[in-house]
């Protein structure tokens, strides 16, 4: 039986894999639980700068949730949700992971799959990329952050159309809206994102870390307190050893050689 999720090393760039091709990458307990514990292990690596979240076969890159899964735990009278609270932990995992994650998107990227790309902190799509949220077709809703996340990327009025209607949307509208940050062609996808996470996981750790955390505090907070926290952050670094270094690297015209703290 292979992996449900494939990891490999590019130097300072982790990319997992969803590998569950056959099923069009539908998230069932093992693929969460597995991306669960590579993300537990790309936070204590201090040698993995960035993360990034790929997706194996042509056809997607993720469709959401197994709906087997979900019919036998529903056909058992199962009362509770075990599937949807663990994607909200992996995501939210994903989210607060204090290093950069990418999502590379491709093919279908639909419900819950669309609400794991979200999840990231950037998302690059090849050109055959279709999105959507078609859960209030089958009387759902999505449940896995996508009505927080989704809003606050691109506002309620696109939110609600995208979720009212159930419509696909292109790469390239993805990118018009906001959704995505960059579009790419379908065979350079992995090579493309693999470049922009090298060229992030050349900056600073510590700097990306305080980035990421004050950029998603100021989805939550009014702007007197996002300004506060963005202070403590900025005053963590300083003081920090990488200041220190980036600050004699750049006069002594070389590349810093960060430590992370």
């Amino acid at each position: 039986m292979e992996e449900p999720v494939l990891w490999a090393l590019e130097g300072p760039v982790a990319v997992a894999t969803l590998n569950r091709p056959q099923a069009l990458n539908a998230m069932n307990a093992d693929l969460l639980t597995e991306l669960g514990s590579l993300l537990d292990r790309a936070e204590a690596n201090p040698g993995i700068r960035v993360v990034v979240i790929n997706a194996a076969g042509e056809k997607a890159f993720c469709v959401g949730a197994d709906l087997k899964s979900r019919a036998s735990e529903d056909g058992a009278g199962v009362t509770d949700d075990p599937l949807g609270v663990l994607v909200t932990q992996v995501f939210g995992k994903m989210q607060s992971l204090a290093k950069p994650v990418l999502a590379a998107v491709h093919g279908y990227c639909l419900g819950g799959g669309l609400e794991l790309a979200l999840a990231a902190d950037l998302r690059i799509a090849a050109e055959n990329t279709q999105f959507g949220f078609p859960e209030a077709g089958i009387g759902s809703m999505p449940g896995a952050g996508g009505t927080q996340r989704a809003t606050r990327l691109l506002g309620p009025a696109r939110t609600k159309e995208l979720m009212f209607t159930g419509e696909r949307i292109g790469a390239a509208e993805a990118e018009r809206i906001g959704l995505v940050n960059r579009v790419v062609p379908a065979a350079a996808l992995l090579a493309e994102t693999l470049g922009l996470a090298s060229a992030i996981a050349r900056k600073a750790p510590l700097s990306l870390r305080q980035i990421k955390a004050s950029v998603n505090r100021a989805m939550d907070v009014d702007l007197q307190a996002g300004l506060a926290y963005e202070a403590a952050c900025h005053q963590v670094l300083r003081f920090s050893e990488d200041r220190k270094e980036g600050i004699r690297a750049f006069a002594e015209k070389r590349e810093p050689r960060w430590m992370g703290r």
